[in-house]
C-alpha cells in the first residue's frame, strides 16, 4: 500500500498528493510517469509524475477529476492509501543546452511542464513558458514555474487572467521575434499539442509532445497505447511518452482517444 501523505487542492477540481513511495523517488525522472489503481478491484490509470523527493522518498502526482477514477481519488485524504503505484514509466525528457527553450503547457499540464522547465534550466537553457487555462479560477502553480522560467507568459481562453486567447498565439510571436528558439516542448490537451506543433512546423522548430493515449499496463505488453509517429507504430509506455510533434498522425490518436466515451460516461 502506497500512503498519501499529503492532499493539496489546487482548484475544485485539480488536486495534488504526495505519496510515499521511495523505489519510485530514487529513479524518478522528468517526463515520466506512474500507473496508479485506488484499490484491488479498481481501474490501472497513468498520471504523469510531477515532482520528488528522493531523501524523503515521496513522489508528487496531480490529477484533474474527470472520470470514474480521477473522482475516486479525489475523495481520497491524507492518510489514505493507493493499492498500487508502479513506476517510473516511460523514457524522461531528454535535457541538453539547447539555447531558448519555450515550454508550452495547457491546463493541468502544468503539473508535467514544471519538472522540464526545472531540468532545462538547470542545463543552461534560456527558458520562456506559456501557460494556457480556460479561466482564472483554474490557474495553479504560475509562481512555481516561474521560478524555472527566464520569462512566464499566462494565457486565458475567457481573458479573465494574463493573456486573453489560447497558447499558440504567444508562441508564434515568439516564433517570429528576434530569439532564435531552439526547441518548443508542448503538453497538454491533445487539440493544444496539435495547433502547437501546426504553429511550430513553418518555422522548423523541432516540437516535442507528452502523448496519452488509452492506456493499460504500462510496460508494452498490451499494445493499447499504441500511436502513429511518422508511419511507424509506437507504444507510447516504452518508446515515449515523449514525440516529434511535427511526426504524430493526431487525427488517429484523437480517434482512438474517444473508443470508451460512451462507457465512461456510464
Amino acid at each position: 500500500m502506497y500512503r498519501i501523505l499529503v492532499r493539496e487542492d489546487l482548484t475544485p477540481e485539480i488536486h495534488l498528493f504526495e505519496i510515499a513511495a521511495p523505489e519510485v523517488a530514487s529513479k524518478a525522472q522528468a517526463g515520466q510517469f506512474i500507473i496508479l489503481r485506488t484499490d484491488e478491484t479498481g481501474e490501472r490509470i497513468p498520471l504523469t509524475i510531477a515532482d520528488w523527493d528522493r531523501q524523503k522518498g515521496t513522489v508528487t502526482v496531480v490529477f484533474m477529476e474527470v472520470g470514474k477514477t480521477t473522482r475516486e481519488l479525489a475523495t481520497l485524504k491524507a492518510g489514505d492509501s493507493l493499492a498500487n503505484f508502479a513506476g517510473p514509466l516511460g523514457l524522461p525528457t531528454h535535457i541538453e543546452n539547447y539555447g531558448t527553450v519555450v515550454c508550452v503547457a495547457g491546463g493541468f499540464a502544468i503539473a508535467t511542464i514544471v519538472p522540464i522547465a526545472r531540468s532545462l534550466k538547470e542545463a543552461g537553457n534560456r527558458v520562456i513558458s506559456i501557460m494556457g487555462f480556460r479561466s482564472k479560477n483554474l490557474v495553479f502553480w504560475e509562481e512555481r514555474l516561474r521560478e524555472f522560467s527566464d520569462e512566464l507568459i499566462v494565457t486565458t481562453d475567457d481573458g479573465s487572467y494574463g493573456r486573453k486567447g489560447v497558447v499558440t498565439l504567444p508562441l508564434k510571436e515568439l516564433l517570429e521575434g528576434k530569439d532564435k528558439v531552439a526547441r518548443v516542448i508542448a503538453i497538454g490537451p491533445t487539440v493544444m499539442m496539435k495547433f502547437s506543433s501546426l504553429t511550430t512546423k513553418p518555422f522548423g522548430v523541432k516540437t516535442i509532445v507528452s502523448l496519452n493515449p488509452i492506456m493499460v499496463d504500462g510496460t508494452g505488453m498490451c499494445g493499447v497505447c499504441r500511436v502513429s509517429i511518422g508511419d511507424v507504430t509506437r507504444f507510447t509506455c516504452v518508446d515515449g511518452p515523449d514525440f516529434d510533434g511535427h511526426q504524430v498522425d493526431w487525427d488517429e490518436l484523437m480517434a482512438r482517444q474517444r473508443t470508451y466515451l460512451d462507457e465512461e460516461k456510464q
